[in-house]
């Protein structure tokens, strides 16, 4: 497969150190194989690609790479436990993880690239820098940005002051594997701090709040005047209080929040009882619960039961994944419906909602960090409704990528 000339831009710049800021489904990946592929030509070298955890390594490249270089008849040895391989030149090329980085220590190092570096703690950059001191080795930090305040933005900054640096900023349409179409759709389900962050590769500012897309003025209005025979809610399990967030569909694509439970000092049990009591009108099954998936093990009753069987049990219809998706996801699927790029909104709080309303306008992150803070009693009602608008309308983009082909390079001799 040839390189876009983005990627070609990338790959033959001289800089040691290399960062590109890129949009979703540029091609990072595919340009970091090949140059995991062109460093380990040479004989005997080293060359780790870390991600920010061992599955998504294992899940994004190892595979890949692994049959590519096979196809090549580069590999020597193939360590599947280490997600090594020991190449006929006596280089090797392995899969680490960002977030074991203490265990890189004590290496020499030739060639590092940082996968998807705005998700991994910056100490990484500490820990690993010195691995490629004695042999010069050179790094290459591929990823989207993740707002100004990440660290992600200093080392992308780095080439204003350091000759060693030289960074690079292409959109997703520049990478040329995903259609105009596709991205016109993609920016019809995100909002717009999002859809520029994820396509445009662009460093966006949203404050410190959490749910950023939120207008008291737009997003706030009293529920509608109808009768209605469903409701959904949002649950977070947590004891002081536990919290529900009620809402129902007001067409096949929007929500309208009518509701919220806060019990303090409670249990599920107690929570089933006060949505049976508040609507006995509806039929249990008609009253879809979707929880933190910690319910599958979480136990608050006597009897030994699990949260999700208690629901279950109650006769409400359980909707909960296998195991926690990331929190960024579940913002990005709420921000979105607040308000998506296009300026349009799909997800109303009634006025009397007030818990919900106080955790959208004042949930916030942990200064300098992209971690929503837990300490201000704003994130039980914020996690409730998080659980259900993701699971109904996940932030996703589905993309045909086109088939692999060989690759030209020729290893050195050992």
């Amino acid at each position: 497969m040839p390189l876009s000339e983005p990627q070609r831009a990338i790959a033959d710049a001289e800089a040691r150190f290399r960062v590109a800021i890129c949009g979703r489904r540029f091609g990072k990946t595919y340009l970091a194989m090949r140059e995991l592929a062109r460093f380990s030509r040479q004989p005997k070298s080293r060359c780790w690609f870390i991600a920010p955890t061992r599955a998504q390594g294992k899940g994004i490249v190892w595979q890949e790479l692994k049959d590519r270089l096979h196809d090549l008849n580069w590999v020597a040895k193939t360590n599947e436990s280490e997600l090594k391989l020991s190449l006929v030149n006596g280089s090797e090329i392995q899969i680490m993880s960002a977030d074991a980085y203490e265990r890189t220590r004590g290496y020499s190092v030739d060639f590092i690239v940082y996968d998807e570096f705005a998700d991994m703690d910056p100490d990484i950059w500490t820990a690993t820098r010195p691995t490629l001191a004695d042999r010069e080795g050179s790094a290459l930090f591929i990823g989207t940005p993740k707002g100004i305040h990440n660290w992600s933005k200093s080392i992308y900054d780095m080439h204003l002051d350091n000759d060693n640096w030289q960074s690079f900023q292409y959109t997703t349409i520049d990478g040329g594997r995903v259609t105009e179409e596709e991205i016109d759709s993609a920016r019809q389900d995100m909002d717009e701090r999002l859809f520029k962050q994820e396509f445009l590769a662009t460093f966006e500012d949203a404050g410190n709040r959490v749910f950023y897309a939120f207008d008291r003025q737009h997003n706030v209005k009293p529920k509608p005047d109808t009768n209605f025979n469903q409701i959904f809610v949002g649950m977070d399990f947590n004891i002081d209080p536990m919290s529900a967030t009620i809402g129902i569909k007001t067409a096949e694509d929007t929500m309208h929040i009518i509701d919220e439970i806060n019990i303090y000092g409670s249990n599920t049990e107690e929570m089933i009882s006060e949505l049976k009591s508040r609507y006995n009108q509806i039929q249990p099954n008609r009253i879809w619960i979707y929880p933190d998936p910690a319910s599958r093990q979480r136990k608050t009753s006597a009897g030994g039961r699990t949260d999700l069987s208690l629901l279950q049990n109650a006769g409400f219809t359980v909707k909960a994944p296998n195991s926690h998706d990331a929190v960024r996801d579940g913002v990005n699927s709420v921000n979105s419906r607040l308000c998506n790029a296009d300026n349009v909104r799909r997800l109303w709080v009634d006025p009397l909602c007030k818990y919900t309303i106080e955790s959208l306008e004042r949930h916030s992150y942990k200064p300098g960090t992209n971690q929503p803070d837990k300490g201000t009693g704003y994130d039980h009602m914020a996690d409730a409704l998080r659980y259900m608008i993701h699971y109904i309308w996940p932030v996703k983009s589905n993309t045909v990528m086109p088939p692999p082909t060989r690759w030209g390079h020729k290893i050195g001799e050992v």
